[in-house]
């Protein structure tokens, strides 16, 4: 392993149909200085398990821990990211993908642009895989687009150790704990940097975390209280004001672009 080394995040729950497909994704990536440091957050499905300790076995670069209990997503991951030891950190869902050059091309962004955060646009898909549309990112991301509304796909986001000092952790939130971060990072060093192609594909599922949109609003505020220290008020006035007429136009050009992204897959 070299000094740049990315140690790619994972926590997983279960979920062993989607394993193999993202953690294979992610082995076969063009850029092979890596470690996959998977956190399972107390699985009962012995698919699950026993995909895990396959990989584990047979490629070294897997590492598993399994924890006892459940403690949500952003203690599971953040036990993988205190296990990490590249210089980059880079994050993948136990249900997403990877294109193979994604490492290769953001790494490559980041060494150019000398920034301490990347992101990449992705391709939709339903939960059988089908693709449904896209999430274009813009090609710079500061922290007042940020503070906004959330810019950046969580399975497309890599940070630099080398470059932020330290590490940066997901706060304890049963939700949007990744977007917290990311504003965590910018308020250190900004702005990030994307690449507009798609490199990675977020598989969209009625049970997902994120897939309640009206459950998500509390947890919008509560990213406003904690890495900005707004008063439940003023967060709630922020979210508001600025939070919903900003992610409205998002959803708006997502779909969209989505629509086009679809005519041109079946006119191709």
């Amino acid at each position: 392993m070299g000094k740049d080394m990315v140690s790619v995040i994972m926590a997983t729950y279960n979920g062993g149909e989607y394993l193999a497909e993202s953690i294979g994704s992610i082995l076969c990536q063009t850029y092979r200085d890596l470690e996959l440091l998977i956190s399972d957050d107390g699985s009962t499905e012995q698919l699950a398990i026993e995909t895990l300790q396959e990989y584990a076995r047979k490629d070294s670069r897997v590492k598993v821990e399994f924890l006892q209990g459940h403690h949500g997503p952003a203690a599971t991951r953040n036990n993988a990211i205190r296990r990490a030891t590249g210089r980059y950190i880079a994050f993948c869902d136990s249900d997403d993908r990877w294109m193979p050059q994604k490492l290769e091309r953001q790494i490559a962004l980041m060494e150019a642009k000398g920034c301490a955060l990347s992101s990449s646009s992705y391709i939709i898909c339903d939960a059988g895989g089908r693709e449904t549309g896209i999430s274009i990112s813009p090609r710079e991301i500061s922290l007042r687009m940020l503070k906004h509304d959330n810019k950046i796909g969580c399975l497309t986001a890599v940070y630099d150790i080398q470059r932020l000092g330290r590490k940066f952790y997901m706060p304890l939130l049963a939700k949007r704990q990744d977007w917290a971060l990311f504003l965590d990072i910018l308020q250190h060093v900004a702005p990030a940097y994307a690449l507009t192609e798609p490199l990675a594909y977020y598989r969209q599922r009625s049970n997902s975390l994120s897939s309640n949109k009206l459950s998500l609003v509390k947890y919008n505020v509560k990213v406003y209280e904690t890495v900005f220290g707004f008063s439940h008020w003023k967060a709630i006035a922020y979210f508001t004001a600025v939070f919903m007429p900003c992610h409205l136009v998002k959803v708006a050009k997502r779909l969209r672009d989505s629509q086009q992204f679809m005519a041109g897959k079946h006119r191709g």
